[in-house]
């Protein structure tokens, strides 16, 4: 080949790599993506570099995904033949069958959950997997996956929850919004639809983890759980135990973690001051206890270090408390958001 050749084809090459990568871009124009008749939703912050796109050379094919919302997704046509199935799809190498089996699996928690029981502890780990996958379409998916099942089965749920906390806390903590915001929806469901004398026990380990990013969503969990317990909820679990674990929060290197403590213990001073006034009207008549050893500030100085005292103390007695029992003696239920 010539000099001259060769010096053409070079100019050549880098104009046909540019048109077959604009080419490629063009592929990844989305088409509304319909479960039976009704639409999708699309994730309108995903990026814009085509990150589900499998790339061969200069080619790009994309796979469109449904983030279909729980209220939208309808029933199988035939559940025996989808459950035959459904542990050897969630563990597929090939991500759109992981996808649409994870949607399977939130359509039958939703129609048919008593059939799906049966097979809830092999799913869980494949559930867990998916939620570590780096693809962010099995991430999401499998996220609202868990949402849905916390609601089906609630407290059954407890046994196998262990391995999905950290990944749940660690999502609702990453800079991908829409992954994050997955992540959030998740927890609200955990913490709504599982007793908090079942959860908060499982939840309590994570406010030492050394990720300060687990911590602090742990932290908002915790908070946001305490609540539900009644009175003598608390009392089983322990007020003492509860306010060591705002005094100790309140000193967490993140602002959320911080906040969350505060807001716990807020909570617990009005649950405590309303079971001391409760206990003072059933003894009415009666020769009455000091009203130091009944006071809120008695008590964190007996349970607390003089310095963790004092922090709560300046906590409860600085911060406006007003509608922050709001909830109190009643579990919060469907779309009742706890903005953990």
């Amino acid at each position: 080949m010539s000099a001259s050749a060769l010096k053409d084809l070079n100019i050549s090459q880098p104009v046909d790599l540019d048109k077959g990568k604009g080419d490629s871009m063009k592929s990844c124009v989305s088409k509304p993506v319909l479960n039976g008749s009704k639409c999708a939703n699309k994730e309108e912050n995903a990026p814009s570099a085509c990150p589900d796109a499998v790339t061969n050379g200069n080619e790009a094919v994309l796979a469109d995904v449904e983030y279909i919302d729980s209220e939208n997704l309808v029933d199988l046509p035939d559940v025996d033949a989808t459950l035959s199935t459904l542990v050897k799809r969630l563990d597929s190498k090939d991500w759109i069958m992981t996808c649409e089996a994870l949607n399977n699996v939130r359509q039958l928690a939703i129609y048919h959950k008593e059939r799906l029981q049966e097979l809830l502890k092999p799913l869980v780990p494949l559930i867990v997997k998916s939620v570590k996958n780096p693809r962010s379409a099995v991430c999401k998916t499998a996220l609202m996956t868990c949402a849905d099942i916390f609601k089906a089965y609630g407290d059954l749920m407890v046994d196998s929850i262990d391995p999905l906390l950290v990944q749940l806390f660690l999502k609702a903590s990453q800079d991908k919004r829409f992954v994050c915001e997955a992540a959030e929806a998740a927890l609200i469901s955990m913490t709504n639809w599982i007793s908090p004398s079942l959860l908060l026990p499982r939840m309590q380990p994570y406010l030492k983890n050394r990720n300060p990013r687990i911590r602090a969503k742990a932290s908002v969990c915790f908070s946001k759980s305490v609540p539900r317990l009644d009175v003598e909820g608390i009392k089983e679990y322990g007020m003492d135990k509860l306010i060591q674990i705002a005094a100790t929060q309140l000193s967490d290197q993140l602002p959320e973690s911080r906040e969350a403590a505060r807001n716990l213990a807020l909570e617990l001073q009005v649950i405590y001051e309303k079971s001391q006034a409760s206990t003072s009207g059933e003894n009415e008549g009666e020769p009455s206890a000091s009203p130091d050893a009944e006071s809120w500030e008695a008590f964190c100085q007996s349970k607390l270090s003089a310095l963790s005292a004092q922090a709560i103390l300046r906590v409860t007695s600085t911060t406006p408390k007003d509608g922050v029992t709001a909830g109190v003696t009643s579990a919060p239920k469907e779309g009742v958001a706890v903005g953990c």
